[in-house]
């Protein structure tokens, strides 16, 4: 038992930091900036939620290449997985946002380089479970879904943190619209012990569902193996 707690750590660690996240972002008290006021809350919600998003398609990128270097199918699984929990992530993130737009601008959507930007790569990863799904040889699907995968994350980048700082932008720290850290002697210490916090909370949940996941699929993987080969010897 105290081994397993040993082992496990990180994962009591993150869902430790995800519910304080999501009460002590409830009760802390913040500051009252203008417009913001309370919605100021999301931030540790729809951001922090982002950041775990792009963390873990970094890595489903780094592992698309992995695979294309060597061919191996693991490195393909955690590719997939990756970017199916970080697309999870995403969908969290732009909806919490959208509930603070309407609570900020009237509105839960704005035709905003970002908030376009974040639709897009949500789509364009969504073409990449759809392109997978479409095939069923193993090594064809991960060979075009790596290949496609990187080319996800150079347009997560570009849409994300790019575009949106070369163009005017609603959206905070963008197109000359000040962010967060300029209200520098607001965001006090309190606010920062929940929001980096939530950071690593978000983050370890996926990594552990991204765990869960390849386990799964190698039970699955496992277990139709071993039926091939009894309907072989029957």
């Amino acid at each position: 038992m105290r081994g397993g707690i040993k082992k496990n750590w990180w994962k009591f660690l993150g869902i430790l930091f995800v519910m304080y996240a999501l009460i002590g972002g409830l009760l802390l008290e913040v500051p009252r900036l203008d417009i913001l006021n309370e919605t100021i809350r999301n931030l540790f919600y729809h951001v922090t939620m982002w950041f775990g998003m792009m963390i873990l398609m970094t890595v489903s990128a780094i592992y698309s290449i992995k695979y294309l270097r060597g061919y191996a199918l693991k490195n393909d699984d955690v590719a997939n997985n990756a970017a199916q929990i970080g697309l999870l992530l995403g969908t969290l993130g732009i909806s919490t946002g959208s509930v603070w737009a309407r609570f900020t601008w009237g509105t839960f959507w704005v035709s905003d380089p970002k908030l376009n930007g974040a639709a897009i790569t949500l789509l364009i990863y969504l073409a990449y479970m759809v392109l997978r799904n479409s095939m069923d040889e193993e090594q064809k699907r991960a060979k075009i879904a790596a290949v496609y995968n990187i080319f996800a994350f150079v347009m997560l980048v570009v849409f994300l943190g790019i575009l949106p700082r070369t163009t005017d932008s609603l959206h905070p720290g963008n197109g000359g619209n000040p962010g967060f850290s300029a209200y520098e002697e607001d965001l006090d210490s309190s606010m920062r012990l929940v929001f980096y916090p939530a950071i690593i909370g978000w983050t370890l949940l996926g990594v552990w569902m991204l765990q869960l996941r390849l386990r799964m699929k190698r039970i699955k993987d496992t277990l139709e193996e071993t039926d091939s080969v009894s309907k072989h010897l029957v």
